[in-house]
Parts: C-alpha cells; structure tokens; sequence
C-alpha cells in the first residue's frame, strides 16, 4: 500500500501541488531565506522532482543568487520553493498539512536572528483566553484557498467552506 499524495498550494489558490514522496525538512537561517520568506527563517521539505506536479498555475521564479532560484505566487506572493540544479524544497507552510514534517535540522546557524533561540519561553496567549478575541477571531471570514484540493477556485459565494 502507497502512502497517498501530499497536497498544497499557495494562499490564493492560483497555485496547487501534490507530491508523491518527501524527503527531510529543514529550517535555514541564511538571510536570503528571511528575505524570502519575510520570516525569521525559511522551512522547507525537501522533495523529489520526479514525484511533483503542479496540478494549478504556474509559479513565478525569481534568481536569488548565482544558484538558487526562489517560486513563488505571482497572484498572492506566497513563498512556494527553493530550487538548485535538480534540487527542489517546498516551503512547509504551504503544505496543506504543515504538521506532517517536523525539521530535523537547522541550516546556516551562525547567521540566525539572535532571539530565534529564545521563542520557547515567550509568554503564550490563546484566544480563549479573553473573550473579546475568541469573538473577534471567530468573525473573521477567511478569503484563503482551504487546505485541500479543489476542482476550481474561488467557490461560488455559496459554498463558505
């Protein structure tokens, strides 16, 4: 028995994937990755080419370097791949289940942000927590793509999935 394929895509929707096989994740700390992800690291999976297919859309491809290049949505500007020769990694966030890869490394350590380290130990906040922010978050409408494929996107208005 196969494992069934991974799906995702971006935040709009313009751009889906599925991949038949993964490989490991890593998070990389080099300031072209926080650039490109407008985070304080890039996650990424490592995935093999031969098994990925962009089922929607087309990413757009911005040369990072002299031999990375970066895709991304050119609709919503979601960060979607690292790419290097016939390299690929997918950013873990636009998996559709991003809790199925957990890193097991850290690339570029040394160029890290200084508080990485300390994230841990921030306070935490829950929306239940105070009450006026349960009720805010629960009125927010998402306008994002949903977490699973689609046959078309956006879903006529009546179907608020």
């Amino acid at each position: 028995m196969t494992a069934p394929p991974i799906t995702g895509g971006c935040q709009c929707g313009a751009i889906r994937f599925r991949c038949d096989g993964v490989k490991s994740a890593t998070l990389c700390h080099c300031r072209m990755c926080q650039k490109a992800t407008g985070g304080l690291y890039g996650a990424f999976v490592n995935v093999d080419p031969e098994r990925l297919t962009w089922t929607r859309g087309a990413r757009k491809i911005f040369r990072s370097s002299t031999v990375a290049l970066r895709g991304f949505c050119g609709d919503c500007g979601t960060p979607l791949t690292w790419e290097a020769g016939t390299e690929i990694a997918i950013t873990i966030g636009s998996f559709d289940d991003p809790s199925a890869f957990k890193p097991v490394s850290q690339l570029e350590y040394e160029s890290r942000v200084p508080f990485v380290d300390d994230l841990a130990g921030l306070p935490r906040r829950h929306n239940d927590d105070d009450p006026a922010i349960a009720a805010f978050m629960r009125s927010v409408v998402s306008h994002q793509h949903p977490d699973h494929d689609t046959p078309r996107w956006p879903l006529p208005p009546e179907d608020t999935r």
